[in-house]
């Protein structure tokens, strides 16, 4: 099979586009006000916000990015699954749903960095949550859109059309994000997870079926040698077993991919804000059986494929996934889409089912960029504009233009087209890592702060928090971590080298530093004004 079946792809792309904006138009329809524009809420239900969740958390990062490095370091990646499911899920939608929708409905919130504002009262806590969401995600939206381009060029053949399809897919979400806002976002994320769910349970049946059955394919796999694994760091042991403690791949896969994304989603503007809309408590708790057989079917498919494609590799070429897909000129981030094209030759309806696997990885790269193009458009049509405006017209009053939240977002999706023609190759699994590690980092303990105090949260411990957290984030991130240096190449420009030490230290994720620090910066603050306001309060007791 030398590519994708054009007319059975473009009959299913039809049908899908004309319900994409059918749902689009529905949301349009539906948004009278910023609010619809922002929330939706009450225009949604369980079933809707638990799909749109999994679909937003889920991108084509997790399929064609994660899968790829599934393939590369081995089963170590299912733990990530494990943390999707209990942090991203249980932990998400049992500890911190319930508790900022109550929040944030008391408080009258739209976004993520209103919310964090109107928490500590505070304007400058809003501004740097929206900068940091205007500056960091975009780098994660393209990392996003630019897996789902690379899998449809290379699965169709059509890499010489790059650009029109790149140009394409950003103008299909600009479109329905720009009109529909929220609630169009939502629906479509719905549909595109159906589609995600079906593709995936296809994929894992016909991986088996080919590798000999589930014992046979792990057997198989963990007979592979590791020495003639490429890709990998010191302290590889196997496709079937954790690297050594402490390796260079042990840093790698554990900081970065199963910390940097496990933790990080808890702080994930764009996931929050789902929370937000829904209407009451008991939703939430409908959304999350939905959304845990949703993730847990794409997550543990991909990584398990990713993976089990080494086995399909060895048996029909004689080499392993990373060394047979590097063979054809391509990275990391192709192994999936190759594996799936050659993986259906000869089965029985594999051209139909190549193109429905393509039209998935369409859904799951367009799902997460119209939810990041709208937080994105939100912050800086709302969030930002908010406080402009209330200062040049010294009043406090939350803007209600939807226009201006529709401009943001359309120039921002032009900043996203453009990052992705400057970005680096096999960027998306630590493209999407980057981002929730910075979050987490900067913001995680001020939010946990703000939602669980009682009483009036501590500004000034808040703020000094974000300031440790998104300072030593950047440092390590730009001076001490490999994979995150190459973003921002400041560290080679001024030393000439790309960080400043060697060895297993410059594979560590800078949340494993970040976040310690940021959480003892709080506590430090919050220990010094409580012992501060004891001295305060001895003179007024002694009298």
């Amino acid at each position: 099979m030398s590519g994708v079946s054009m007319p059975i792809f473009a009959a299913m792309l039809v049908i899908f586009a004309a319900v994409t904006i059918f749902l689009g138009y529905y949301g349009y329809r539906n948004t009278k006000d910023n609010s619809e524009f922002l929330l939706g809420r009450n225009k949604t239900n369980p079933i809707i916000i638990g799909l749109s969740y999994g679909a937003t958390f889920l991108s084509a990062s997790a399929v064609i990015g994660f899968g790829g490095q599934a393939a590369t370091h081995g089963l170590t990646l299912m733990w990530l699954c494990f943390l999707n499911l209990f942090v991203g899920l249980f932990v998400a939608f049992l500890v911190f749903g319930p508790k900022t929708r109550r929040v944030g409905k008391r408080l009258g919130a739209s976004t993520f960095a209103d919310l964090l504002g109107k928490m500590y009262e505070s304007k400058g806590i809003r501004a740097f949550t929206a900068i940091l969401i205007i500056v960091m995600m975009p780098i994660y939206c393209a990392a996003v859109l630019k897996g789902g381009v690379n899998s449809v060029a290379v699965i169709t053949g059509l890499t010489d059309l790059y650009d029109v399809i790149l140009i394409v897919m950003a103008i299909i979400v600009g479109i329905y994000v720009v009109y529909g806002g929220i609630i169009a976002v939502m629906y479509n994320d719905a549909l595109q997870a159906g589609i995600m769910f079906i593709g995936m349970v296809v994929i894992l049946i016909v991986t088996f079926s080919t590798l000999g059955g589930v014992t046979n394919a792990f057997e198989s796999l963990s007979a592979l040698d590791p020495g003639m694994a490429g890709g990998v760091l010191d302290g590889f042991t196997g496709w079937t077993s954790v690297a050594d403690f402490g390796s260079s791949e042990w840093m790698l896969v554990v900081t970065t991919f199963l910390m940097g994304v496990g933790l990080g989603v808890l702080t994930q503007p764009q996931l929050i804000v789902r929370f937000m809309s829904a209407k009451d408590d008991r939703m939430l708790d409908r959304s999350l059986i939905v959304g845990s057989i949703f993730m847990l079917v794409i997550v543990g498919t991909a990584y398990t494929a990713g993976a089990l494609s080494n086995v399909f590799f060895m048996n029909n070429h004689g080499g392993l996934a990373f060394n047979y897909v590097s063979g054809l000129g391509l990275g990391t981030d192709f192994i999936i889409p190759q594996y799936i094209l050659e993986v259906f030759d000869g089965v029985l309806g594999g051209d139909f089912f190549v193109c429905l696997f393509l039209l998935s990885l369409v859904c799951a790269s367009i799902s997460t960029i119209s939810a990041l193009m709208h937080t994105i458009g939100a912050a800086g049509g709302y969030d930002l504009y908010t406080l402009a405006k209330n200062r040049r017209e010294k009043k406090e009053a939350d803007s209600q233009n939807v226009r201006v939240n529709r401009i943001c977002t359309a120039v921002m999706m032009v900043l996203v087209v453009i990052y992705c023609y400057v970005m680096p190759k096999d960027i998306i699994a630590k493209a999407t890592s980057l981002f929730m590690g910075m979050t987490a980092a900067a913001l995680l303990p001020a939010f946990v702060h703000g939602l669980y105090t009682k009483g009036r949260p501590n500004k000034r411990a808040a703020v000094c928090s974000i300031a440790v957290g998104t300072s030593s984030y950047l440092f390590w991130a730009l001076f001490i971590n490999k994979s995150s240096s190459v973003f921002l190449p400041i560290c080679k420009m001024l030393t000439g080298d790309a960080v400043l030490f060697s060895g297993p230290i410059q594979y560590c994720d800078a949340l494993i530093v970040s976040l310690p620090l940021s959480i003892a910066a709080f506590l430090i603050v919050m220990a010094i004004d409580r012992y501060c306001g004891s001295r305060k309060m001895q003179p007024a007791e002694a009298e």
